[in-house]
């Protein structure tokens, strides 16, 4: 059998509703008085807040706003940073901000390049951009073909880049973000990554079978998990209105339904969600952090009946 089709036909097989509602006894956790609370990250021993700050939040910034952007969200208890090179003047904007911190904090970066000297040019100009001597965590941005997998993984693919740069002292942690169930299946069979960045999300789950499997998978390998998209509604609808320039979906933007998606994917075993990067939102999901609770029973079904009637971002196995 094909790669690709024992894939499909091993996700077909898994109930829908599959690991949820979830159990997170499995997860060390703590609440610090009046912040965001703190999980453990895999096997790294690592605790991070369970809202992550995306650099899209500072992209486009001026220093002044990334300043007080930064400083709200430490106050919120929040240390755990997400950037890319991809991310607009994201890295540029963020390094300063996050210069008198950065000792205290988790910081994540990634690279698109999937060859060896790319990822190691786009390595080193992070770096640089982040005024800092090493990354807590570096990924692969992104992953989707499973082209780009083999590419990876070539003689002079990017790993050897990650693997140098482990050995170097200049990331401590190895993962990958992806927006494909066969991608991120075929990244944790090739490599024992410490983490995953993911789309976890109620319609994803409920409407498109997107994410019970990698959770699966990510969870037998002790992978620390972080997930996008939580506060995501639909795509944009066609002829709609943008009304929210930095997201290439329709988020949620009504507290208590951005409240549901919050407590939908961190009433699952993750470490932490990365909301949307508008400014204004993530100010609005470290508010709702503050009191998170999992979903109980009533609300579980509640919000199965609302993602089986949202178009999902992704769907598994991909259409077309």
């Amino acid at each position: 059998m094909k790669r690709i089709d024992f894939i499909k036909t091993t996700a077909l097989s898994i109930p829908l509703t599959y690991l949820f509602p979830a159990n997170l006894f499995s997860l060390e956790r703590e609440k610090p008085s009046g912040k965001i609370e703190k999980r453990i990250l895999g096997k790294t021993g690592e605790k991070l807040s369970i809202i992550g700050f995306g650099g899209i939040v500072v992209m486009d910034a001026n220093p002044e706003q990334a300043a007080a952007r930064v400083k709200e969200a430490i106050e919120y208890g929040v240390n755990y940073f997400d950037v890319a090179p991809s991310y607009g003047n994201a890295e540029l904007m963020l390094g300063p901000a996050l210069e008198p911190y950065r000792k205290n904090v988790f910081l994540a970066c990634k690279t698109g390049e999937r060859k060896r000297d790319g990822s190691r040019k786009e390595l080193e100009q992070s770096l640089k951009n982040l005024r800092t001597n090493h990354f807590d965590l570096y990924q692969l941005h992104a992953v989707t073909d499973l082209k780009d997998v083999d590419t990876i993984f070539s003689n002079d693919g990017a790993m050897k880049t990650f693997l140098e740069a482990r050995e170097e002292g200049k990331v401590r942690f190895l993962g990958f973000s992806a927006h494909s169930v066969e991608a991120a299946l075929e990244l944790m069979s090739r490599f024992d990554f410490d983490t995953i960045l993911f789309p976890l999300n109620y319609a994803t789950w409920y409407a498109g079978n997107f994410g019970p499997l990698v959770m699966e998978r990510a969870k037998e390998k002790g992978m620390g998990i972080l997930a996008l998209k939580a506060m995501a509604r639909r795509p944009w609808q066609e002829g709609a209105e943008k009304t929210v320039s930095k997201t290439w979906y329709e988020p949620l933007t009504e507290p208590e339904e951005a409240r549901k998606g919050l407590r939908f994917t961190l009433s699952h075993p993750v470490t932490a969600a990365i909301p949307p990067g508008d400014e204004n939102l993530f100010s609005l999901a470290l508010r709702l952090a503050l009191d998170f609770k999992p979903l109980d029973a009533k609300e579980i079904e509640e919000i199965k009946i609302m993602g089986q009637n949202t178009e999902p971002l992704f769907r598994y196995p991909m259409e077309g």
